[in-house]
């Protein structure tokens, strides 16, 4: 909801004894019975220049009371889980089979999940599916270094790490996939890494 600055009473002309709409006393003329300078009734007057309408000059008004929504956090993965699990650090490296991963990962960004899912499913078994769950970290956490600050500026992919567990809260449907070719491309990039035992700040 959006907050507007409050506007003062306009003043519309009354007869002379009722202290007309903005309180102050009107007095006629003997001219007229309600006063030379009296504007017909029904009349909105024009605020004065530099009026203040109600907020004072060194405050602004107010844009808006609303909360800001609450991140949502997206983990891909070949595990096939469900609403509650938790997903813990301490397992094997998808890149590197002889690193134990001090952490869980996850992203801000609904398709950067979906691409780690590709990339944990291309390096599974044959048969294996992508799955990308909505997770909730029950920790604190930090930027992966891996992709942010200390190899890329800033977080770009809204990519974050944790020692605690994240919690499954439900599976989503709604990542674009990866296309054959870009699959293939992937896949060239993964055999690359593990040649060059491409170094993984853990």
């Amino acid at each position: 909801m959006t907050a507007t600055a409050a506007r003062a009473p306009a003043c519309a002309a009354t007869r002379a004894d009722d202290g007309g709409a903005c309180g102050a006393p009107r007095r006629p003329s003997s001219s007229s019975p309600r006063g030379r300078d009296a504007e017909p009734r029904g009349t909105v007057r024009a605020p004065e220049r530099g009026a203040r309408r109600g907020i004072t000059w060194d405050t602004p008004p107010v844009e808006s009371t609303d909360e800001p929504q609450h991140p949502q956090y997206f983990h891909g993965t070949r595990a096939t889980l469900r609403p509650g699990d938790l997903i813990t650090a301490g397992h094997r490296s998808n890149y590197r089979d002889d690193v134990v991963m001090n952490h869980v990962y996850f992203t801000a960004r609904r398709d950067g999940g979906g691409l780690a899912a590709e990339i944990a499913a291309l390096l599974g078994p044959e048969d294996a599916e992508p799955h990308v769950y909505r997770v909730e970290p029950t920790g604190p956490f930090e930027d992966d270094p891996n992709v942010t600050d200390k190899k890329f500026p800033g977080n770009p992919t809204l990519s974050y790490r944790s020692t605690e567990p994240l919690r499954i809260l439900e599976e989503v449907g709604d990542w674009t996939r990866l296309t054959p070719a870009e699959l293939d491309l992937w896949r060239e990039r993964l055999a690359a890494m593990r040649e060059s035992d491409a170094e993984i700040i853990n």
